[in-house]
């Protein structure tokens, strides 16, 4: 039987690996470099002018 992950430690992850991905896109809006993402089965190029940031 396997064991469950414990559920903080999920949301640590979960939350370090947001704030990481934060941190990208904020460098990647600054230095303008264009961000690559993966939507709707599709590769998309999204240009720094076009980043929002919340």
């Amino acid at each position: 039987m396997k064991k469950k992950p414990n559920d903080s430690l999920v949301k640590l992850a979960e939350a370090a690996l947001k704030e990481a991905v934060r941190g990208a896109i904020l460098d990647h809006a600054k230095t303008g470099d264009s961000v690559v993402i993966y939507k709707n089965g599709k590769v998309l190029e999204v240009p720094a002018r076009k980043l929002r940031i919340k």
